[in-house]
C-alpha cells in the first residue's frame, strides 16, 4: 500500500493505492492553502478507508517543479510520515504526473506550470505504443521558446497544467488549430496518477530514504534570485 501526496501546484490531493487499485482520492482546488488541507485530507482518507498504517509500504510525493511553498509542504508531510513509519519515499516529477494524466494519443504532450515572468516549467512527451517517452529535459523556459521547440516537431500538441489558464490565448494565437487543451477536470495534476507511477517505481526499487529526499525546484526561489541580483550589483 502506498500513500500519495501532491501539493506542488494550485490543487492539492491525497490518494491511496493497494495492489494497483486506487482505493481513494481526495482532491481540493480552492482558496485554502495546502497547509490547511493536506493533513485533514490524509486524516479523512485514513478514517473513511479504515487504513492500517502498518500496511503502508511507502509514501509518494510530487518532487517538483512547482510552487516552492507547496513543494516544501508536500515534502515535509511525506518525510514526517516516512520517518514515523520507517518506510521510504518515492519522489515523482510533477511534469511526469501531469503528462501521464493524458490518455494514449498521437499528439505531443506538453505540461506547462506557470513559473511567472512569462516562463513555464515544462518538457515534452510522446506515447510510443504503451510507453510515455520524455523528449527533452525538464526545464524552466520562456513560453515563446517552448512554442518554437514544439513547432520544430510539426505535430499537434496537447497542453496540460496550471499554465494553460495563463497562456492559452497566446498559444492558440501562435499554434492555431495544432494546439489542443485538456478539459478543466483533467487539467491539473492528480495524486491518483502519482500513486500509479509511484507503485511502478516501488516495484523497481526506485525509492529514497526520508532523510536524504529533497524536492527538485529546477530554479532558485524568487528570494534567492533577488539576493543574487543584489550581490552581483555590489560586485
Amino acid at each position: 500500500m502506498i500513500i500519495a501526496i501532491d501539493a506542488s501546484g494550485l490543487a492539492g490531493s491525497v490518494s491511496v493505492i493497494k495492489d494497483e487499485l486506487i482505493l481513494g482520492e481526495y482532491y481540493i482546488c480552492n482558496e485554502l492553502t495546502h497547509a490547511q488541507t493536506i493533513m485533514p485530507m490524509l486524516e479523512d482518507l485514513k478514517r473513511i478507508l479504515n487504513l492500517n498504517l502498518g500496511e503502508v509500504e511507502a509514501i509518494a510525493v510530487t518532487s517538483g517543479p512547482g510552487s516552492f511553498t507547496g513543494l516544501r509542504i508536500g515534502a515535509t508531510t511525506a518525510k514526517a510520515l516516512a520517518l514515523a513509519l520507517d518506510i521510504p519515499i518515492i519522489g515523482v516529477s510533477t511534469l511526469d504526473v501531469l503528462a501521464n494524466g493524458v490518455p494514449f494519443t498521437d499528439y505531443l504532450i506538453c505540461p506547462i506550470m506557470d513559473a511567472r515572468r512569462n516562463q513555464v516549467y515544462t518538457t515534452l512527451y510522446e506515447w510510443n505504443k504503451t510507453t510515455l517517452e520524455r523528449l527533452i529535459e525538464y526545464t524552466v523556459i520562456d513560453i515563446d521558446k517552448i512554442i518554437e521547440i514544439i513547432e520544430e516537431f510539426e505535430m499537434n500538441v496537447i497542453f496540460i497544467g496550471d499554465g494553460v489558464d495563463v497562456y492559452k490565448s497566446h498559444i492558440k494565437n501562435v499554434l492555431k488549430d495544432s494546439a489542443k487543451f485538456m478539459p478543466s477536470f483533467l487539467k491539473m495534476q492528480h495524486s491518483s496518477v502519482l500513486a500509479y507511477l509511484a507503485n511502478k517505481l516501488y516495484k523497481e526499487g526506485k525509492v529514497s530514504d526520508a532523510d536524504s529526499f529533497i524536492p527538485s525546484y529546477i530554479r532558485k526561489s524568487q528570494a534567492e534570485r533577488e539576493l543574487d541580483e543584489r550581490e552581483n550589483k555590489v560586485r
